[in-house]
């Protein structure tokens, strides 16, 4: 059974940190590209920063550039999200995505979502 499991949200201030955590389980992890997502309330899903399956390469969105930081560790079948300098515009729904090929074909799986506010 496919599990993708977020932790790691909740409440910070403007210019505080949070380090998001997925930890994956029921299919080939160090193959997958693992991806991080949001949904603020009333807006489409955006991707945030994406990790490679070998992990070498990461790509993130102009908004979270020089501030988030992807990284996995391939053995605890987990991907982490680093948010520094949080900003109010980041409160949304955090979303944890793994994309690949296994034995049936392309499969997309998805977490349930941690949410993240930032206020003060």
């Amino acid at each position: 059974q496919v599990q993708l499991v977020e932790s790691g949200g909740g409440l910070v201030q403007p210019g505080g940190s949070l380090r998001l955590s997925c930890v994956a389980s029921g299919f080939t992890f160090s193959r997958a590209v693992m991806s991080w997502y949001r949904q603020a309330p009333g807006k489409e899903r955006e991707l945030v920063a994406t990790s490679t399956s070998a992990g070498g390469s990461t790509i993130y969105a102009d908004s979270v550039q020089g501030r988030f930081t992807i990284s996995r560790d391939n053995a605890k079948k987990t991907v982490f999200l680093q948010m520094d300098s949080l900003k109010p515009e980041d409160t949304a729904v955090y979303y944890c995505k793994a994309f690949g090929y296994g034995t049936t074909g392309r499969y997309d799986y998805w977490g349930q979502g941690t949410q993240v506010t930032v206020s003060s």
